[in-house]
């Protein structure tokens, strides 16, 4: 059974290719979706991401709180689509549009953030995790995104550091991350020539 995640920027290819690989394992798949029904050009995307996958992988929706991951069985390919949405409604939930996040409401966020990651990666069955990257910017003005951004980019961390693949999801490409060194080291005698 294995963890494979995928993160990137919007519209990068990362959706497409989290059901390409769950298709490609022949099993039942059951995409859970952290999007919300409440406004007809939702509802329309809703419906859209639903029209283009196979009539027989079932659709669920997800909440902040992981119990909805009992519901999948242990032989289906999940598809967890995605955990930057996840994060944003764990920060609305506790944060809303308060102008100052407490630290009891950013430890919450928190807590709801390393729940899930644990129990995605304690999940007997593959498992396939869309995420976002966030934070590469400036820093954002509103409490509630600057909890957001620090909690996705932890809960990526985890889940990157447990999986079995990890891949950036560039404009359709993939850079593998699991290749990549998780130190830096300082430039050899070698390489410093190289650029002479």
């Amino acid at each position: 059974m294995s963890l494979v995640v995928l993160t990137g920027a919007v519209r990068s290819g990362k959706s497409a290719a989290a059901e390409g690989l769950a298709a490609s394992r022949g099993l039942p798949v059951v995409v859970a979706v952290a999007g919300w029904d409440g406004d007809a050009e939702m509802s329309r995307r809703i419906a859209a991401h639903q029209a283009d996958r196979p009539a027989s992988w079932t659709t669920i929706a997800t909440t902040t709180d992981p119990a909805w991951l009992e519901s999948v069985p242990s032989h289906a390919v999940l598809v967890l689509d995605c955990v930057g949405t996840l994060v944003s409604n764990a920060c609305y939930e506790r944060i809303g549009d308060a102008e100052i996040a407490s630290a009891d409401d950013e430890a919450a966020v928190h807590a709801a953030a390393d729940a899930l990651v644990a129990a995605l990666i304690a999940r007997v069955g593959d498992t396939i995790v869309v995420t976002n990257e966030t934070g590469w910017g400036v820093v954002p003005a509103w409490p509630s995104a600057r909890v957001f951004r620090d909690v996705l980019g932890r809960a990526n961390r985890a889940l990157i550091d447990a999986a079995d693949a990890a891949y950036l999801v560039i404009d359709g490409r993939f850079l593998d991350l699991r290749d990549l060194p998780t130190q830096p080291s300082w430039p050899t005698d070698e390489s410093e020539a190289n650029r002479d």
